[in-house]
Order: C-alpha cells, then sequence, then structure tokens
C-alpha cells in the first residue's frame, strides 16, 4: 500500500491557456492554477480529457506537468495524466512525472483499438509490475476500451501501486458493483466519478470524490456541493446538484467538449486563447451564442454580470423529479444495506 495520502475530494482536470501562436500560455497557466487552489479544490488533474491531452505533443504534456508542479509548490497534490499511445511511452511517463514529485498518474485503457478485457488487464498489469508512481485507472467508455468490474477487481488484487480508479461512464450501479468488488481487500482504494451530473449520488454511494470538469470553471459550487453532501446536509446539496447541473449541460451539450468550458473559463476572466481543434464558421457563431447563455448562468450564481441586453427569464431545465428520484434511490439502497 502507497504511504500516501489517499486520493480524495474535488480534483480539477484543468483545461490549458494558449497564447495567441497557439503555443501553451505559461504565465496564465500558473494565474490558473493560483485561482483554482485559492477557490478551495482539493487536487488538480492536469493532462485528462478536459485538458485535451491528445492535442499536445509528448514534450508539451511534460511541460505543462513541470509548470503545476513549481507552481503548485505541494499546497495540492497533483493527479497527472500518463496516458500515451503505448504502454512503452506510458511507462516511461510515469517515470519522468515520479521524478517532478506528482502524488499519482491518471491511466487511460488503451484508445483506437477496441481491446478485450484480457488486453485491458495485460496492458494494466504491465504498468503495474514497472511504475514508480501510483496509478489511478481511468475508466471513460465513450473514448475508451472499457475497464470493466473483474478487471477494477484482479488490477487491485495484484498490484498495490494501482491505487485508484476514474470512473467518467456516469453509471451509478457500475460504481456499487466496483466498490463492492475492490473495498473488502483494499479499503484504502480511492473511487473518483469524473460524471458532474451525478456527483451528489455517487458520492453517496461510496465514492472519495471528484475529478469534475465544472470545478475549473465554477470550483467554488464544486467543492460546495462535495462539502454538503459528505456533511449529511442533503437537502442543501440537492439545490447545488441541481444548479450544477445545468451549467454542466450547457458547457457540455451546446459546443465540441470542452470548448463550452474553455467559454466558460474565458468568463471567470482568463485568456484561454483559441483552441487546437478547428471550428467552422457556424461552429464560431455556435459558440459565441452559447457564451451569452453561459454569462447568464454564471450571472445567475453572483460570479460575473449578465451580458449586453440582458438576460432572458427561463423556467429552470433541470428535470428535479429525476434528480430526486435518484438520490431517494441511492439511500433507500444503502439503508437496505445498512449503510445509512
Amino acid at each position: 500500500m502507497s504511504n500516501s495520502a489517499k486520493l480524495q475530494g474535488i480534483f480539477t482536470p484543468n483545461l490549458v491557456p494558449l497564447d495567441a501562436q497557439g503555443d501553451i500560455d505559461e504565465g496564465e497557466l500558473r494565474r490558473y492554477t493560483d485561482w483554482l487552489i485559492d477557490r478551495g479544490v482539493h487536487g488538480l488533474y492536469p493532462n485528462g480529457s478536459t485538458g485535451e491531452f491528445t492535442r499536445f505533443t509528448v514534450e508539451e504534456r511534460r511541460r505543462i506537468i513541470e509548470i503545476m508542479v513549481d507552481q503548485t509548490r505541494g499546497r495540492v497534490p497533483i493527479l497527472a495524466g500518463a496516458a500515451e499511445a503505448n504502454v512503452k511511452e506510458t511507462i516511461k511517463a510515469c517515470e519522468f512525472y515520479h521524478g517532478l514529485g506528482v502524488r499519482a498518474v491518471a491511466i487511460v485503457a488503451p484508445f483506437y483499438y477496441k481491446l478485450s478485457p484480457e488486453s485491458v488487464y495485460a496492458y494494466f498489469a504491465e504498468i503495474g509490475r514497472n511504475t514508480p508512481v501510483d496509478v489511478t485507472l481511468y475508466n471513460i467508455p465513450m473514448f475508451a476500451s472499457p475497464i470493466d468490474v473483474p478487471t477494477v477487481q484482479r488490477l487491485a488484487d495484484n498490484f498495490e501501486k494501482i491505487v485508484a480508479i476514474k470512473d467518467s461512464s456516469g453509471d451509478i450501479p457500475h460504481m456499487i458493483r466496483m466498490i463492492q468488488a475492490v473495498r473488502p481487500n483494499r479499503p484504502e482504494f480511492s473511487f473518483l466519478t469524473g460524471w458532474d451530473a451525478a456527483l451528489m449520488p455517487l458520492l453517496l454511494i461510496g465514492c472519495d470524490g471528484g475529478t469534475n470538469a465544472t470545478s475549473g470553471v465554477v470550483p467554488e459550487i464544486t467543492r460546495k456541493l462535495y462539502d454538503l453532501t459528505t456533511a449529511g446536509r442533503l437537502d442543501e446539496a440537492r439545490q447545488v446538484q441541481y444548479d450544477l447541473v445545468t451549467l454542466f449541460d450547457a458547457m457540455l451539450y451546446s459546443a465540441e467538449f470542452p470548448e463550452g468550458f474553455r467559454a466558460a473559463v474565458e468568463l471567470r476572466g482568463f485568456n484561454m486563447g483559441t483552441g487546437r481543434q478547428p471550428m467552422s464558421e457556424n461552429q464560431s457563431t455556435d459558440l459565441g451564442m452559447l457564451s451569452k447563455t453561459l454569462q447568464c448562468l454564471l450571472a445567475e450564481q453572483g460570479f460575473t454580470g449578465q451580458p449586453v441586453g440582458g438576460c432572458p427569464v427561463q423556467a429552470n431545465t433541470v428535470d428535479r423529479t429525476e434528480v430526486d428520484a435518484i438520490v431517494q434511490n441511492v439511500l433507500s439502497e444503502l439503508q437496505r444495506r445498512g449503510m445509512a
């Protein structure tokens, strides 16, 4: 078992500001890092999906971690995305980030090729045998080969350096099954969710925290939701979850991921630059309209002023009945198991 602290709380999968030439804007990245820490996030998670790791070179990915480790100065732990295109390069990344002093690395299952569970196990087993730094498995089945429950259990049982899993499926029963399978033998193993829309229910069923893209935009709200839920103040937490879903949906579904999040961070006062994925003229227009919508949502929370012309009065789009039902089902299941 690792001697380091358990991974828990809100880890921000941060975006990377770019300058006018499309290169990493180091000064703005340092300012953004300080801002996130000052607003209470528990840790930082660079080189994840929100951080567009596939759109940077190996050298750039390493430089991003160097900058953030230097700027953080140990104030919060760093979970560094270390996924490369093959296992040899991924292990090299583990070694490099270990040398920088990160708390752990996160590694997505093999992408591009869809692999069987046995191949996914073999991939992570090779890493588990050779990594000098603690590893967080990263399950994101929409982009990579899925990591099923038996595979997570085998890896947790056989490799002490594999200490956590980040699951971005949003599948609550899947998370319950993983916790049931792993915790009896590895009580210190961490379970993190990457699905902001169900952060509260997932914390209630036993998750230790999350790597949540909304925390890169409204760290105050995501941290508040975590604190209220873990303190058992569920009526208050439920209201915050409703608000977070509204913002999350607007950023996630109204533009190509993660452009909606980049637009929202701009509204918090950062110069994010133009993303590396080219956009059509229509997409640029749509993103401008989304920015106005996001500004109105952020204005409702007191984080920015309203756009020119004001904001329309709209009914709340969150299906509160559905969220209430999820929470009540989770609580009923916990009571049935004698856990609440």
